[in-house]
């Protein structure tokens, strides 16, 4: 066993032991608009369920040159975003929206993406998508970095409004086969859904 002091080492070295062993991580397809309108979506795989009551998400955004990126600064502005869970049938369309573009241009457009009105938010959704999520922006919090220069934007958004296309609902579940999900890895590589086994819980 290799035993490592995560403050022996640089932000990077520890980036790579924390992307390749935390695995296979969800990725969070998130929508913002901003002030002006301009639609934003990038892909984010630091993605979790907070809580069901009431339902809640978490996505921790990084930031660059200690700067928020898009998504927490349009999230933190308007108070509102669209969660998608990424899937095979449009993940290449979501690596493309992770192209660096300036903040007047669109990714959905830019990534030949379908924007689709929301029901609750202002913030439109991605008519690609099997499931997304409305949300409303419960907190962001800056964290790590230090306090001059967080190194991160941590989001906590409630869920308001399901979409979630037929053919995945089944009685109240989602058929995970048919939702067909991927995944990050590390560097470039990605998962699908692989085998999948059974366990009872133990009372």
């Amino acid at each position: 066993m290799i035993s490592i002091d995560p403050a022996a080492q640089s932000e990077r070295e520890n980036y790579k032991l924390l992307i390749g062993g935390i695995i296979p991580r969800p990725i969070a397809f998130v929508t913002t608009r901003s002030k002006t309108g301009v639609v934003n979506a990038a892909p984010y795989s630091y993605f979790s369920i907070v809580s069901a009551n009431p339902p809640m998400v978490s996505i921790s955004v990084q930031r660059k040159n200690g700067l928020p990126k898009d998504t927490a600064r349009n999230a933190r502005d308007t108070g509102e975003l669209v969660v998608h869970i990424s899937d095979e049938s449009y993940i290449e369309a979501i690596n493309q929206t992770a192209a660096s573009l300036p903040p007047d241009e669109s990714e959905v457009e830019f990534a030949g993406l379908t924007a689709v009105p929301s029901d609750k938010v202002a913030v439109p959704g991605i008519a690609e998508a099997k499931i997304r999520m409305e949300c409303i922006l419960d907190r962001s919090i800056p964290l790590g970095g230090t306090a001059d220069s967080p190194a991160c934007d941590l989001l906590i958004a409630r869920v308001v409004y399901f979409h979630i296309q037929e053919e995945l609902y089944d009685d109240g579940h989602i058929d995970a086969q048919a939702l067909r999900p991927v995944s990050r890895l590390a560097g470039s590589n990605y998962s699908k859904l692989g085998e999948m086994f059974s366990l009872e819980r133990p009372d």
